[in-house]
């Protein structure tokens, strides 16, 4: 009888990674890119060359600080948290804040209605031969395609993950469908960026093209993209319809079920007068930032609009917020949870928020929910500290993958790495040459998966040897978008997704066999959506 391959914890193989990071140190000589200035025609243009270590002008070479990693690896877990800090305090205030959220039961109030909501729509014959989660579920992932592909929502789908993992659970589906629906829809939405400017609009800038040229085919990518990915998702969901058990995570979920024993008619709808007070408060601190802030610029992309957002905001949390207390508190707070996701997004997209306020933002909620339904702030603070110790095992891992980047950074071989896969792109033809510059982007990204870092580095060597070789700077930066963006959804070095799935309990290992098929045809369809670049006379390549 053969035996069973047992797969090593997640942890083990993220420290794995470390140990084989570290022995690339040993082999791979370090070096530096360093930045030059040269004038043309009275205009000063800078650029990047590249020298090993001891080609280091001295200047750069004292600045420059790398060595072989040996001990190092066991400093990795210390150094990648304080990388990673900002994620992982994100992590943990929005575990509290929900935690104490969920105090309330009205999360379950949410889903139980949607869920009654979606049975009535099954009697619509158009609906029910489409299948009404399909349509839910592709609406879902439209709307955070969308975030993805406009403003570059990534570090916020953690947050999301928690709201739609027990909706996927409760429709049938497991953790893995949840985080579908919500962290691969938005780096679909990712890679094929419309108007994203930490990746589009810092790609072009650096290559020097009219900045969001080329949207129309880029629009059409995005189409494309998207439809392969929600059937990729959707298929599996119609896997699980007819056998739930099949689940690659069925015993993990076990974790999400137990939480769903919650039934409609054992919760008692009430509103307590504290729930009035909260809502006293909060409507006069709205009425506050009205006045300070009456007009919002809100920005897509590279175009902006003005609004009276925030005052027009006051205005329907008045009106709904007297009415969702009229009927129970359950339906105040989801009405909280509707207008942090709602200022989320005018944060963003207003304000230039970042994790810092967007977590802060949640933990107003979390208080909020807590003191709405009459919870002392002794109690608030308990059901704060057990959301953080449900969730603590996210943060950790989030630390222990920032440790990847960080032996390979003291190790001084990132640049290293990039340079030697760029010299692979000499007298290849157009076709090749795109097609190797997408490869050198797509295994990049699996060492610096932050896409607007990793636009700096690359964009300013890129782009002028594509001049070279008479393939468009548009068409690089197409190469530069896909292959930033599909591997996010495999790659260990990333943050988010470490962090999405140790707040959805999916092993590594699992996930990694579950999405590598579809990454894989997303990398060999964004092969072919290159090829229309440099064969094709396409508007603003």
């Amino acid at each position: 009888m053969s035996r069973k391959i047992k797969v090593p914890h997640t942890y083990v193989i993220v420290f794995g990674i470390i140990l084989i990071a570290a022995m690339l140190t040993w082999i791979i000589p370090p070096g530096k890119y360093i930045e030059t200035k040269s004038f043309s025609d009275g205009i000063e243009k800078t650029g990047l060359s590249f020298h090993y270590k001891d080609e280091l002008p001295d200047n750069e070479s004292i600045k420059f600080h790398s060595e072989p990693q040996t001990w190092q690896v066991f400093a990795a877990l210390f150094k990648g948290f304080v990388k990673q800090s900002g994620i992982i305090i994100f992590i943990l205030m929005i575990g509290g804040a929900f935690w104490i959220m969920n105090q309330s039961k009205a999360i379950d109030v949410g889903i139980f209605a949607f869920l009654k909501f979606t049975r009535k729509l099954e009697h619509n014959r158009i609906m029910k031969r489409l299948g009404v989660d399909n349509v839910i579920m592709i609406m879902i992932m439209t709307m955070f395609s969308f975030f993805g592909a406009v403003f570059g929502m990534s570090e916020e789908t953690i947050a999301f993950a928690i709201i739609l993992i027990p909706l996927a659970i409760s429709m049938g589906y497991d953790s893995i469908v949840g985080v579908g629906l919500v962290y691969v829809a938005a780096h679909l939405g990712f890679a094929g960026a419309i108007l994203n400017p930490f990746t589009i609009g810092i790609a072009q800038g650096l290559a020097d093209i009219p900045l969001f040229s080329g949207i129309e085919y880029r629009i059409f990518c995005w189409v494309v993209i998207n439809v392969i990915g929600f059937y990729f998702v959707l298929r599996y969901a119609a896997k699980l319809r007819k056998n739930p058990q099949s689940s690659l995570v069925y015993e993990e979920d076990a974790y999400w079920r137990n939480k769903e024993t919650v039934q409609d008619e054992q919760i008692v709808y009430y509103t307590p007068r504290m729930a009035w007070i909260v809502y006293v408060f909060i409507l006069l601190s709205l009425i506050v930032f009205s006045l300070l802030y009456p007009i919002t610029v809100m920005t897509i992309g590279n175009s902006s609009f003005s609004f009276w957002v925030l005052p027009a905001s006051t205005v329907l949390f008045a009106l709904f917020g007297w009415l969702t207390l009229k009927k129970s508190v359950h339906y105040f707070i989801l009405l909280l949870l509707t207008y942090t996701i709602l200022f989320l997004i005018i944060g963003v997209m207003g304000y230039g928020w970042y994790v810092m306020e967007i977590a802060t933002l949640f933990l107003a909620m979390g208080i909020a929910s807590g003191l709405a339904i009459n919870k002392t702030a002794d109690d608030i603070a308990k059901l704060f500290l057990e959301g953080v110790k449900d969730i603590l095992s996210a943060a950790i891992i989030v630390g222990l993958a920032g440790g990847i980047i960080v032996i390979l950074e003291d190790g001084g071989i990132i640049d290293s790495i990039l340079y030697g896969l760029s010299k692979a792109m000499v007298n290849f033809g157009e076709i090749a040459s795109i097609g190797v510059m997408y490869m050198i982007q797509t295994i990049i990204n699996i060492v610096i998966p932050s896409g607007s870092a990793k636009a700096a580095i690359t964009m300013p060597i890129m782009a002028p040897f594509s001049d070279l070789i008479g393939i468009s700077r548009q068409a690089t930066v197409m190469a530069f978008q896909f292959g930033d963006g599909f591997t996010n959804m495999i790659t260990p070095t990333s943050g988010v997704l470490i962090a999405v799935l140790g707040v959805a309990r999916i092993p590594y290992d699992k996930w990694v066999r579950w999405v590598w098929p579809m990454v894989l045809l997303l990398v060999i369809l964004g092969f072919l959506l290159l090829i229309p670049t440099v064969t094709i006379h396409l508007n603003g390549f």
